[in-house]
Order: C-alpha cells, then structure tokens, then sequence
C-alpha cells in the first residue's frame, strides 16, 4: 500500500484480535508500530519481538495503559510518541464486551464497555489529533466500530450502543478536522475470530448458528479486518473520511429469513 512505509502507528488494544493482526501487517508495510494493552504484559511483549522480525529497522515499542483513563491516555500517547519519534496514525481498536439480556444488564459492566468502547475511543482521538494540530501535521485516525452499530443483536446493547457512538464520531470528527489534514475513518467488523468470540471454537453449534447469518458462510479471520484498516490509513484511501467500512462477510445486506 502508498505511503505506510516509515509511517508511526499506535494500535490501542493491540496485543491480540484485531488490535494484534493490525499491527503485524502496519510493520509489514514499513511501519513502527506502538502497542497499547492492559493486564498481562506477555501477549504485548511476544507480539513487540515479532514486529521487530518483520521489520527490524522500525522502532517499535509497548505503550501500557487503560484509554478510558485521561491520566492513563496522556502517558501511553507520550510513551508512544516518544518511542515512535512522532505519530501518525492511530488506530482506536481498544474494546471491551459483556453479553446479556437487555433486561439482566449490570450497570458497572454497561458503564465499563461504555467507558472503553466509547470514552476511550474519544480520548484517544483527542489525544492524536492534538499532536497533530500542535505540529501542524496531517494525520488519520481509523477507530473500530462494529456492523452491530447498525445491525441489531438481542445481547449485548451497551457493546452496540458503544460502536454507535464510535461511528457517530467519526462522522464529526472527521468533518470537523478535514481541512487540518485529518482523515478520521472507521472499519466496521462483523463476526471475527476473536478472543472476545472464543466460544465460536468452542460451541460447534454456535459457530453454526453465526455461520448461517453470513452470505458467505464462515466467520472471517483477524488478518481480514488488518488489511483494511491499512488500507484506510494508506495514500491509498487519501480521499476518504467520515466513513465506517463494513468488513463482514455480507451481513448488512442480508435480508431477514
């Protein structure tokens, strides 16, 4: 892809899933690459010796920290900035989910997803297009929404609501920001193994039930979702903004039975 060579990423969320393919492929592309995460070091620490494999002349490095935390995103985007010697893009791929019935919904867990989801998809935006406006830079911003933004799914309504919010921003951010130079994009994800979709492998007849609601019968794989958050971040989309692209396997425009 244009112009991801040299490029500056962080990756919120970036030891596994999505987060973890998104950065492999930006250091297959030239990029250095941050990874941000929380709890166990070791997935992040395993994924930062493999980026420096594929790309040993990028300057990667692990930026630590909760992005629903504002003390917390100011020193992960200062870790990786320094370490980086600048930034980029940002990829807001960080997310939580909890499932259950609307009506069963616990409120510490509905605030939790809520707060990672949405806020901290907002502070870290923030946070990047700052930097970007300080140096007087172009910049992009690819955020992870969700095809349950607009596809609705009996469980689970903060993780919806949340990637709605995510969407919604996008939208006015990128509006906002277009004549600084800042491309503010999302991708939209359907059903991806996951680790937050781990019982897809461990329930055949889940995975079954999944497979049936998409056209092209299977879930899609991680490295699917990668190729097109490059691909939004690159020279290549240079002319898009305010969009979120549905990367999922057909399911929006599935009609119901």
């Amino acid at each position: 892809m244009h112009g991801l060579d040299g490029k500056r990423v962080l990756v919120t969320g970036g030891a596994t899933g999505i987060g973890r393919a998104t950065a492999l492929r930006f250091a297959e592309e030239g990029a250095s690459v941050a990874v941000n995460f929380v709890g166990d070091p070791a997935p992040a620490e395993t994924l930062l010796e493999e980026l420096a494999d594929i790309n040993p002349e990028g300057r990667h490095a692990l930026a630590p920290g909760d992005v629903s935390d504002e003390d917390e995103v100011d020193s992960l985007f200062a870790t990786a900035i320094e370490a980086l010697g600048g930034l980029d893009v940002l990829v807001n791929n960080a997310g939580i989910n909890y499932l259950h019935e609307p009506h069963e919904t616990h409120m510490p867990e509905f605030d939790r997803v809520m707060a990672v989801n949405a806020r901290g998809a907002f502070l870290c935006a923030q946070a990047a297009i700052q930097h970007f406006l300080d140096l007087r830079q172009p910049g992009v911003i690819v955020s992870t929404a969700s095809v349950h933004s607009v596809v609705p799914k009996e469980e689970g309504v903060a993780y919806q609501m949340s990637k709605a919010a995510v969407a919604g921003m996008t939208k006015s951010l990128a509006l906002r920001y277009a004549r600084d130079g800042i491309r503010v994009v999302a991708v939209g994800p359907g059903a991806i193994m996951t680790p937050m979709n781990a019982n897809f492998e461990t329930d055949p007849e889940e995975m079954r039930r999944v497979e049936d609601t998409i056209p092209v019968g299977r879930v899609g794989r991680p490295e699917e979702i990668a190729s097109v958050i490059c691909f939004l971040a690159s020279d290549d989309a240079s002319y898009v903004t305010g969009q979120t692209w549905f990367v999922d396997g057909g399911i929006m425009i599935k009609r119901p039975g």
